[in-house]
């Protein structure tokens, strides 16, 4: 059905060459690298143009797949005894990659800074013409920022990226991540009203390659992440959340959300959120995979997706095979690896059990970085009337989110064209409708049986490539109910952590500000909005 060619030694020695888009950028976009002085259109280019966000190698295969990926069981590792303590290495580079440029991310913080600086040496009519691209950028900022609280907690923000700002080099204070949440919210409110009201302007497009200057497109993206920070603060702050979330969705006029028209068969690479990389980029996952996490996952698969025959199977795994006397044999039936298997016994075994597709996710050079989907607002939606609205109309969101999920997982599978790929048909209407009609899929029992259907189906939906969210909301909502092999690992690392613990290089070059949230510096601390 789909081309899934390994060579074992080509395994043990996978390298990856990643063609730069430099160029590209240069040519189509404002490159902030190749100005002498800084602009705010170059500079907020740079700042999409974020290798933390796109599918890339380096994310993928030293963050995604190791930390939040496993903690979550959205990826599946080589069970070692320290499968659950973090990467202090990557760990910390994940954290320069929000703050600094020049690593394997944009620097988020940096360029925002520098373009506020940039911002206000403007006239006021240099500002006016500018100001799409200001909200914009805070919103992509927001989202990134909300992020590194969900896995660390307080986090330096207001006083970090000083220097542009004052001229003053200034360790900045950690601000508390419940207070950030509370001015993430706002911020998002304020900024989607403003696209609401507001027109493209020429130099917007230009630099916006991540939704082409469409404001309409940035008012769904903050409402849709607004809703998204809402639901993750319901468990601690449920009066806040529900009155804020029910205004929303009882004011779609108001509030217009990425959610794809509500439409099972929409068109994700016009609706959702998706960093699609630019036309010259030859890179894909193949490698950050095959060095260890392209084993299909125990329970998405076992627990959740065989029973309910789901339509996704097909395009989000291989069912794999062996090789008897030259010839490939592929196993008649999905089914993955035990969470319990030791690395021997993956190793040994790995080829009776399916892996990650081919098409779809190892050799796809048109995946795109996902940020924000219709089947995720949609099971948001359905979470919010289950808990505090009409559980008819919850089953109408999550009935379209689990069509939207299906029509998502296609497209990322038939963006793949040619090299030799089979690519797989959507499946025929009757069949996602017997899905979600007539099996353990099917929205149905007690509202907390049908809490958890729309937990783990999100989850399911978030998948290896949105693993931080899976992490998050797998925190948040306790589902799916996962089980997480202890025997044989270090002390102290016999299960996973509720947060990542601060890297060694920030709690020594800002340890003054440090000390004052050292307490909380623990792998077990919950964050904030954990219940």
């Amino acid at each position: 059905m789909k081309k899934l060619i390994i060579n074992m030694s080509f395994l043990l020695i996978a390298t990856i060459t990643i063609v730069g888009c430099k160029k590209e950028l240069e040519e189509k976009f404002n490159n902030p690298e190749q100005a002498t002085e800084a602009n705010v259109a170059g500079l907020f280019t740079g700042m999409l143009n974020n290798d933390r966000v796109a599918a890339k190698y380096w994310n993928v295969r030293t963050f995604l797949t190791q930390m939040p990926g496993v903690f979550a069981q959205t990826a599946y590792i080589g069970n070692s005894n320290a499968i659950y303590r973090q990467s202090e290495d990557y760990a910390q580079q994940y954290w320069d990659d929000f703050y600094t440029t020049g690593g394997n991310g944009s620097g988020v913080l940096a360029l925002y800074r520098a373009m506020e600086t940039k911002f206000n040496s403007l006239t006021p009519a240099e500002q006016t013409a500018q100001k799409n691209i200001m909200q914009a950028a805070k919103i992509v900022l927001i989202e990134q920022a909300a992020k590194m609280v969900d896995m660390w907690g307080d986090i330096p923000y207001s006083e970090a990226g000083s220097l542009p700002t004052s001229s003053v080099i200034k360790n900045p204070k950690y601000d508390e991540q419940k207070a950030l949440y509370t001015t993430f919210i706002s911020d998002l409110a304020t900024i989607s009203a403003y696209f609401k009201a507001s027109t493209t302007t020429s130099s917007f497009s230009k630099a916006d390659i991540l939704l082409k200057g469409d404001v309409n497109k940035w008012a769904r993206y903050a409402n849709s992440l607004r809703l998204r920070l809402l639901m993750r603060i319901s468990k601690t702050d449920e009066a806040t959340a529900k009155t804020a979330i029910m205004q929303m969705l009882n004011d779609q006029v108001t509030y217009p959300l990425v959610d794809g028209g509500n439409v099972g068969t929409y068109a994700p690479g016009n609706s959702d959120i998706l960093l699609q990389p630019l036309t010259n980029s030859t890179s894909d996952l193949h490698d950050a995979f095959f060095e260890g996490s392209w084993y299909a996952t125990d329970y998405a698969l076992n627990t959740l997706m065989v029973p309910a025959n789901d339509p996704r199977i097909p395009v989000i795994y291989d069912a794999f095979g062996r090789t008897v006397n030259g010839k490939f044999v592929p196993n008649t039936t999905y089914k993955a690896m035990p969470i319990t298997f030791t690395t021997a016994q993956q190793e040994a075994s790995f080829a009776d059990y399916a892996v990650l597709d081919s098409a779809t996710f190892l050799y796809n050079q048109k995946l795109p970085g996902i940020i924000i989907t219709s089947s995720e607002v949609n099971f948001l939606k359905a979470e919010a009337f289950e808990r505090w609205g009409s559980s008819t109309d919850a089953k109408t969101a999550y009935d379209n989110a689990l069509r939207q999920s299906v029509t998502f997982y296609h497209y990322l599978n038939n963006l793949n064209q040619g090299g030799g790929f089979k690519n797989v048909a959507a499946p025929a209407s009757s069949v996602v409708d017997t899905w979600i009609n007539s099996s353990s899929a099917s929205y149905t029992g007690s509202s907390s049986d049908k809490l958890s259907l729309i937990y783990n189906q999100k989850w399911l939906h978030y998948g290896v490539l949105q693993s931080i969210e899976a992490w998050s909301e797998y925190r948040r909502t306790g589902f799916p109910v996962l089980t997480f092999p202890s025997t044989g690992k270090l002390a102290g690392f016999d299960t996973p952590p509720t947060r990542l613990v601060y890297p060694a290089k920030e709690k020594t070059l800002n340890n003054e500000n440090y000390q004052a949230v050292a307490s909380k510096d623990t792998r077990k601390t919950k964050i904030f909005w954990m219940p």
